[in-house]
């Protein structure tokens, strides 16, 4: 210890002070405080604006020497250092100083992106669109209060001044995948909650989902709300009809709230049941409830409609309902859809 106290008294006052900003740095890591921390602990330390920037979510936070939020527009970078984590550049740190460099700027860069790598890798890995699962659990729980839920969106890369949709997901794809192709611009993160894949993101594009991805779509008009719509469109999701907007729905939502028992005691529902047990029977119903019209249901199935009104003459007896009249194919799609939502 003393041959160290020897050498560090022999070093000049540029690597003293080198070493003070490392310690600063270390200080600010141990503590594990979040990004703005750290631009406002580095603009303070700088005496000048200090900035970071996050590639994945497109997140800048600018601070000034006082603490407060840099002024608007911001002034040319005199110096940047790029932030990496796992050999990727993931964003980019820099200072606004008004005169040229000081000879400890590339060491204070250098050192707040290693901390901005740190902060990002322990709250929401930039690398991947999948995220810590406690953090989006809080972000959409309707038990938390609006000051976690909001740094809980904070600390996943979401600005608080844009609207965050929920969308949940079941598909044998990796969540991570189908986040990406959900929300391709991001911001946008994932986790699993339960058996639920969860996805986050400031917009929404189903157009380059894959086959075998299911989604239901929350609206964008709080996580908690939109994670209850997401979860209850996903039940209304099939095979034909695999992505659902809750607000696409419309009344046919308040299925969902009928209890399970009372579903399973309607006739209508327990003759769908025993026509389940026939693959086909269950498909002819389905596309017939979906198309309205026999000759459009053959087409769906590439039958002739001769071979689907026959299905359809014994699919009725079943039911014991006139699927020729509005009446009984309204009566119909409701049945179906109380049967699939009693297996979800």
């Amino acid at each position: 210890m003393e041959a160290l106290a020897v050498r560090l008294s022999g070093l000049d006052a540029l690597a003293e002070g080198a070493i003070r900003v490392v310690a600063f740095y270390d200080t600010l890591m141990r503590r594990r405080v979040d990004l703005p921390a750290l631009a406002r602990a580095s603009a303070g330390l700088a005496e000048c604006v200090a900035g970071i920037r996050l590639h994945g979510t497109g997140r800048t936070i600018r601070m000034a020497p006082d603490g407060k939020d840099a002024a608007v527009p911001a002034s040319a970078a005199s110096t940047t250092a790029p932030v990496t984590l796992d050999d990727e550049e993931i964003g980019t740190v820099w200072l606004e100083r008004s005169g040229p460099p000081v000879p400890l700027d590339e060491v204070l860069l250098e050192r707040l992106a290693i901390a901005v790598a740190a902060a990002v890798e322990r709250y929401a890995p930039a690398g991947s669109t999948m995220a810590d699962p406690a953090l989006v659990e809080l972000a959409i729980s309707g038990d938390s209060d609006e000051a976690a839920r909001a740094r809980a969106l904070r600390l996943l890369g979401f600005p608080a001044d844009r609207p965050v949709r929920v969308v949940a997901v079941r598909s044998a794809l990796p969540l991570d995948r189908v986040g990406g192709l959900l929300c391709p611009a991001r911001p946008v993160k994932a986790a699993f909650v339960g058996d639920v894949g969860v996805v986050l993101a400031a917009t929404v594009d189903c157009a380059g989902l894959p086959a075998g991805v299911r989604a239901g779509i929350g609206a964008a008009d709080g996580p908690d709300r939109s994670w209850r719509q997401a979860r209850t469109a996903l039940r209304f999701t099939t095979s034909r009809r695999p992505v659902v907007p809750y607000d696409t729905l419309g009344a046919l939502a308040l299925l969902a709230r009928v209890p399970d028992d009372a579903l399973r005691d309607n006739a209508d529902v327990v003759a769908v049941a025993r026509i389940a047990q026939s693959p086909e029977d269950l498909d002819t119903l389905d596309a017939y409830c979906a198309t309205g019209s026999l000759r459009r249901a053959a087409d769906l199935l590439h039958l002739h409609h001769s071979s689907v009104a026959r299905r359809l003459e014994q699919i009725a007896k079943v039911l014991g309902i006139d699927l020729t009249e509005p009446a009984g194919l309204t009566r119909a799609a409701l049945a179906l859809t109380a049967w699939r939502l009693l297996g979800d």
